[in-house]
């Protein structure tokens, strides 16, 4: 027995906790409703929505000795 519960309670306590899991992730899915499609040619950069705009790429020289 797991957790000291029968298992059928424990199977019954697993299925729900799965089912919730795959509907909450099916209600996530449907609200955010990712874009799925991969293009032919990759996208430039900047030209990516996720991009943070208006920063620049860190500069490694900064500290010279």
């Amino acid at each position: 027995m797991p957790a000291g519960v029968s298992w059928p309670r424990y199977l019954r306590m697993l299925g729900a906790s799965i089912l919730s899991m795959f509907a909450g992730a099916q209600a996530v899915h449907q609200y955010y409703r990712p874009d799925l499609t991969i293009p032919d040619i990759p996208p430039k950069p900047g030209e990516l929505r996720t991009e943070l705009l208006g920063l620049k790429p860190a500069d490694n020289n900064t500290q010279k000795q």
